[in-house]
């Protein structure tokens, strides 16, 4: 029997021209960073945007946000996100709270799909998901449930995490699923080795995100985190993302 939620997932998300996955095959990239700053670089250029945490590892773009805990979604004919910082925000965390959510693969499966199909996002620009790491339950399910879903991929200047990312991309080119770059985060070295394997790859090299002891220290304060490295770096990958596809501002 087909799960009836299936049908309502994409009328959820129609309104919204976008959807970017922040992804990666390995954990500790900074992925949550990222999708963080880019849906506040996004926002702050005029565009409507969600930011969506569907890690179900960890949910940490909260505490990144330094969202407060009396700030929620509220119920109409469905789950309405709060809007913090010029964005629409949901998150996992409304739901398991500062609880560990140790769920398995029909757990996880079931999770999402109340999730995408309970959401109320209004008519965006920008939808960016900050996605689990790695190619679980979560990510293969994403694949098969969102419509013209966009992968960005980050990875760090290490080779080894780099191994695992190139599987991830691997898969998506499988599939055929679009890739729009991969982003070269928390960089220490002048080394253009992941630039010359991302092209190899055939996929777009978007740049890289110096590393900047000041992004840890601005967790909570998303006007401090747009003065990092990091923020510093999104209009270079936000220029690539709108390049690409060229939403209006309405």
């Amino acid at each position: 029997m087909i799960d009836p939620r299936y049908s309502i997932i994409n009328q959820r998300l129609e309104k919204i021209r976008r959807i970017i996955a922040v992804s990666s095959g390995k954990g500790g990239v900074g992925k949550s960073m990222v999708s963080t700053a880019l849906a506040l670089s996004l926002a702050n250029e005029g565009f409507r945007v969600g930011l969506f945490d569907l890690d179900f590892t960890g949910p940490s773009t909260h505490i990144i946000l330094g969202i407060p805990k009396n700030v929620q979604p509220r119920e109409e004919k469905g789950i309405v996100p709060p809007i913090v910082y010029g964005l629409e925000y949901m998150s996992l965390v409304y739901y398991v709270g500062d609880n560990p959510a140790p769920m398995r693969g029909g757990d996880v499966s079931n999770a999402l799909i109340e999730l995408l199909s309970v959401t109320q996002w209004g008519a965006l620009d920008f939808l960016v998901i900050d996605m689990p790491p790695g190619i679980g339950d979560a990510v293969l399910d994403l694949m098969r449930l969102v419509q013209r879903i966009e992968y960005l991929i980050v990875t760090t200047p290490s080779l080894l995490a780099f191994e695992v990312v190139k599987k991830q991309v691997a898969l998506l080119c499988e599939l055929k699923m679009p890739i729009l770059g991969i982003i070269e985060n928390m960089k220490m070295s002048k080394s253009d080795a992941i630039a010359k394997e991302t092209i190899m790859l055939g996929i777009k090299y978007l740049g890289e995100v110096p590393f900047d002891a000041q992004v840890e220290a601005s967790i909570g304060n998303p006007e401090k985190l747009m003065a990092t490295a990091l923020g510093s770096a999104m209009p270079q990958i936000k220029k690539a993302l709108i390049d690409r596809g060229n939403p209006n501002v309405s």
